[in-house]
């Protein structure tokens, strides 16, 4: 298990990635490397679990770390839940295994959910609506909610833009319409004990997603996907006051390296007093792993 009382950061969105050459009949391949160029990531296919763990553990930062079950939607074979499980466990003092079932799956996903938090140590799930092609408040993803929220582990929903098909053709698809966070709203209201994590910065729906963090007791954002030199002024002035408990640092790691993250996070106008608490403290509570 992770020592919390010794990293120094817990970053809370990073990508698990298998490891090149699985199948490169899919497209995945070319989303990749379109995604690279549009973040100016230095690989040219993303690292492995492995990979990540080595590099977290070089810079003593714990790390959320989830796959997206998108094959559904966009034909991209989904890494096995139980594959990532099994891999995170061999690095379990730096990595903090999330899984991610496509809510269309129903009960069948449900039914997963329960058997990786009770058997394999998953601590949470990832949902992605633009990719997966959901609205969050649609009802047919309830039933996975349920055995989320049975559980007490959090769900982490992607909001606003993405970096998924940019620049491609139709965008490869992806319609962002679902990833707006009011519709998260929705799933906090009725799932008021299910901890919600709203991922990035939500742009065009900032003030959407602060709104909502505001609103419900249970909804949290992680401020990954941007630099932190680009972050909005209400964002910054929102995680300075009414929301600093509420605030996570993510990097959304392999498009972005922790480290660059973080410098980038030392220069920005957050408050001294706020910054343990988006680094380590807020994360901790969220987990449920408070010292």
């Amino acid at each position: 298990m992770v020592d919390f009382s010794s990293v120094r950061a817990i970053d809370f969105h990073t990508h698990a990635e298998e490891a090149c050459g699985c199948h490169d009949d899919d497209g995945y391949d070319d989303l990749q490397a379109s995604m690279a160029k549009y973040f100016g990531a230095p690989w040219n296919h993303p690292p492995t679990i492995d990979q990540t763990a080595a590099h977290y553990r070089e810079m003593n930062i714990a790390a959320v770390i989830f796959p997206v079950d998108a094959e559904r939607e966009t034909g991209y074979r989904r890494y096995n839940n139980y594959e990532v499980a099994e891999a995170c466990a061999q690095h379990s003092d730096i990595l903090i295994p999330f899984a991610s079932i496509d809510p269309a799956k129903g009960k069948l996903g449900a039914r997963e959910a329960r058997d990786l938090v009770e058997n394999h140590g998953i601590q949470g799930f990832k949902f992605h609506p633009t990719m997966q092609g959901f609205y969050p408040n649609d009802r047919d993803a309830y039933v996975l909610y349920e055995a989320i929220a049975e559980s007490g582990k959090p769900a982490l929903f992607h909001t606003g833009q993405t970096g998924v098909g940019s620049g491609m053709p139709g965008g490869n698809g992806m319609r962002l319409k679902y990833s707006n966070p009011m519709y998260i709203d929705d799933v906090a209201v009725d799932f008021p004990e299910m901890p919600i994590i709203l991922a990035h910065p939500s742009f065009p729906w900032q003030e959407e997603a602060l709104s909502v963090a505001t609103h419900k007791p249970n909804v949290y954002i992680d401020l990954s996907g941007w630099s932190p030199k680009y972050f909005p002024p209400i964002l910054v002035r929102y995680a300075n006051t009414m929301l600093r408990k509420k605030m996570l640092f993510g990097s959304d790691w392999p498009m972005i390296a922790p480290e660059k993250w973080l410098d980038a996070f030392d220069k920005a106008e957050f408050r001294d007093e706020v910054r343990p608490l988006i680094l380590k403290e807020n994360a901790m509570r969220l987990l449920g792993v408070s010292e």
